[in-house]
């Protein structure tokens, strides 16, 4: 049994709309095979493609297996699969929402107890992976109909969180939630492409987006089992790719790498960063490596999705976060309005059937269709979006609040750090004071990074403490794992 901890709000013509114009996600694959059956939907380099055509097929067999495996309409079943197995994970995938069952995406890379605490926390009674995925199907006339009727409504999916800040929670997402916004047939998104590469994990709400991309964009959405910059690089050169997703983390690592000297990166019109704020100074030197390409960053979370807002890179705003694409609030404690420029919770809202902690009755994160994001941030007079900090990162140090984000965002201006991460340790006077982890390209001393950022930092924010890293901690989805550099920073 499913149990949403939040309330549904009230219904309003808006909302409705979006709901009654749903579909199941199987319908929309079903719809668009019967009309571009060899539109090449997934591309995994060295290991093949999947046409509409094919995946539909493959999914309905599969789905067929399922039911006579005894798999029933609100089951949870588990996908276990890695990087290199995207093809035979979006059939099953497919195949589990066709079954009218709950898709629950998990990393191979899960170590053996936490994977099992997962497995465990949804109730899952089947378990698919890589091994017990069968190959692909003979081609047939038509797919088998699978007799399972889907309301749009229906729990279709339980994403894990990325847990950087405590134990990973389980969201659960509707059919309607997924399926939405609407896809026109002759306005899908990232028209201007043949193909968009990318390479974020399975089991991650950016993977997740990318394989809905899949089944309702324009182009072909390519991937690779594992980043590296080169590959990466080369991936976006050999298919000309208009469209390149990407995290901090990997753009960090291209620019680092300077693959824009070995690769022509020119056919990039759009390149977007997801899953964490993207540095101003790294979207600027990604708006110098990729010369044709606009730089748009783009801010959700597991919860408030498909909610967002997205930001064209401005040298003038460049801290903004952009414009909400649903609906967006600045908010006090207590829930109260916060004025223009006036720092308070970010909250989302979109007009989609909302998300939903799974096994979870009461939760502070949704309230009436609004989705707390657990950041602070304030709207200038033109309604831009600025972060402040995660709600649970601001360094609280003496009579001042420190911003870890303005403090890195200060950090990649040096010229020889890369990657930065900004964090509180105790003090004995102060409470806590401001700790920074580097990565650099050449030796710093904590003496002079301070005398670098006195420019441009306040006396309060400069850190106290620095460890220099040969890499930051970071989880499946790319997001540093501060907990973890914190107790370096205390050994």
């Amino acid at each position: 049994m499913c149990i949403f901890s939040s309330v549904m709000r009230q219904p309003d013509k808006k909302f409705w709309g979006v709901v009654q114009s749903a579909l199941p996600v199987p319908a929309l694959l079903s719809s668009r095979a019967a009309t571009a059956p060899d539109h090449e939907a997934l591309i995994v380099a060295g290991a093949g493609g999947l046409t509409l055509r094919e995946w539909d097929e493959r999914s309905s067999a599969a789905a067929h297996g399922l039911l006579a495996r005894g798999v029933r309409r609100g089951d949870r079943v588990a996908l276990v699969f890695g990087g290199a197995d995207w093809l035979d994970y979006a059939v099953h995938w497919m195949a589990v929402l066709k079954a009218g069952a709950v898709a629950v995406p998990l990393s191979d890379r899960l170590a053996a107890p936490e994977l099992g605490r997962l497995v465990e926390h949804c109730g899952a009674t089947t378990i698919i992976r890589r091994d017990d995925a069968p190959g692909p199907t003979p081609s047939v006339a038509a797919p088998v109909p699978v007799p399972v009727d889907i309301d749009p409504l229906d729990l279709a999916q339980i994403l894990y969180t990325s847990g950087t800040t405590g134990q990973p929670k389980g969201v659960a997402a509707s059919h309607a939630n997924l399926a939405s916004p609407p896809v026109h047939p002759r306005r899908r998104p990232f028209a201007h492409s043949r193909h968009l590469v990318h390479a974020f994990p399975i089991g991650t709400n950016a993977g997740q987006v990318m394989l809905l991309h899949a089944l309702t964009a324009a182009p072909a959405v390519v991937t690779l089992p594992l980043f590296t910059p080169a590959r990466f690089a080369a991936l976006i050169e050999s298919y000309a790719a208009g469209t390149v997703f990407v995290v901090p983390a990997m753009a960090i690592e291209l620019l680092g790498a300077r693959v824009q000297d070995r690769h022509d990166l020119s056919s990039v019109l759009l390149l977007g960063s997801a899953a964490a704020a993207l540095p101003p100074a790294v979207a600027a030197r990604l708006s110098e490596a990729f010369p044709n390409a606009t730089v748009a960053n783009y801010y959700t979370s597991t919860e408030a999705a498909p909610a967002q807002t997205i930001m064209i890179y401005d040298p003038d705003r460049p801290g903004a976060l952009g414009h909400a694409t649903g609906d967006l609030r600045i908010a006090g404690a207590d829930g109260t309005p916060a004025g223009l420029g006036e720092t308070g919770e970010v909250w989302l809202r979109t007009p989609a059937h909302s998300r939903s902690y799974y096994g979870e009755q009461r939760s502070d994160t949704f309230r009436d269709g609004w989705v707390r994001m657990g950041d602070l941030g304030y709207l200038d007079e033109e309604g831009y979006l600025y972060l402040v900090d995660r709600e649970s990162d601001v360094i609280k140090s003496g009579a001042f609040k420190v911003s870890t984000l303005q403090v890195e965002a200060a950090l990649h201006e040096h010229p020889a750090v890369s990657e930065a991460s900004v964090f509180g340790v105790p003090h004995p006077v102060m409470g806590m004071a401001v700790a920074a982890a580097v990565v650099a390209g050449e030796p710093v001393t904590l003496a002079g990074l301070r005398a670098f950022l006195s420019e441009r930092l306040a006396q309060h924010e400069l850190p106290t403490r620095l460890l220099c890293v040969d890499a930051l901690p970071r989880n499946a989805a790319g997001k540093v794992i501060k907990r973890d550099l914190r107790g370096l920073a205390e050994e």
